[in-house]
């Protein structure tokens, strides 16, 4: 199933710039081993926010639940979700 996941990252700024920090970084490589899995299909900035929209391609809602929970900063979002289906226009549907 795949999934379109808005999120918007609004760390509080008074985290210790250390944990900041490794939080970060955490984050960084649970969503690149995520990506390289192929669950994570595309990620993209949203240009001038701490945001992203990425689109997911797994298996049930239960997993996307789990990633998203899994995500460090996951304390520190606002998530929305949108499940996709293919466009009967989409000239590259399968």
């Amino acid at each position: 199933m795949l999934y379109a996941v808005k999120m918007d990252v609004a760390i509080p700024h008074d985290m210790d710039p250390q944990v900041r920090a490794e939080t970060i970084a955490t984050e960084k490589a649970y969503s690149q081993e995520l990506q390289r899995g192929g669950e994570w299909r595309h990620i993209w900035r949203c240009v001038g926010q701490y945001s992203n929209i990425s689109i997911f391609d797994v298996k049930d809602n239960e997993r996307l639940h789990e990633i998203l929970w899994g995500l460090p900063l996951f304390p520190y979002m606002s998530i929305e979700v949108t499940p996709l289906a293919t466009h009967p226009s989409d000239v590259h549907a399968e």
